[in-house]
């Protein structure tokens, strides 16, 4: 059994994964809203189906992704980087693009780690095109 991810603009499927791994991707997204201080655009339409307003959901995404360059600590990176995968696949998807992957990111002074210095932008948005790339080839529409 899956559930789909759609477009709600013009209704072409972003998404057709199984019934557990869309549950818990669409739960991660609900999580990260007030991390990213704004609405995800995606909601649950209870028949097996999610509907994903794209414009708001780049919004969404980018406002993750930068956060996540921008970041220096491993953890919360950590955490950030299983999300983001599948939603700049989903993105891509519906024809959008992030400004993040290609903006110039200054160091975050938010959740600062003084152990451990993760900050490299340049290294993590390699890192993260190619978990995209491996990502895209493992979602079905």
């Amino acid at each position: 059994m899956s559930q789909y991810f759609k477009d709600v603009t013009t209704r072409v499927t972003l998404w057709n994964p199984a019934t557990r791994v869309a549950q818990m991707f669409f739960r991660m997204t609900e999580a990260l809203e007030p991390y990213a201080e704004r609405p995800c655009g995606v909601v649950d339409l209870g028949y097996d189906e999610y509907a994903v307003d794209p414009e708001v959901f780049a919004a969404f995404v980018d406002k993750l992704a930068g956060r996540y360059l921008a970041s220096n600590h491993p953890i919360l990176k950590s955490m950030i980087a299983g999300y983001l995968p599948p939603a700049v696949v989903m993105v891509e998807r519906s024809g959008r693009t992030l400004g993040a992957l290609t903006a110039a990111i200054e160091r975050s002074r938010e959740a600062i780690s003084l152990n451990d210095d993760a900050f490299d932008p340049d290294g993590d948005t390699r890192e993260l095109r190619r978990s995209v790339e491996a990502a895209a080839r493992a979602m079905p529409t």
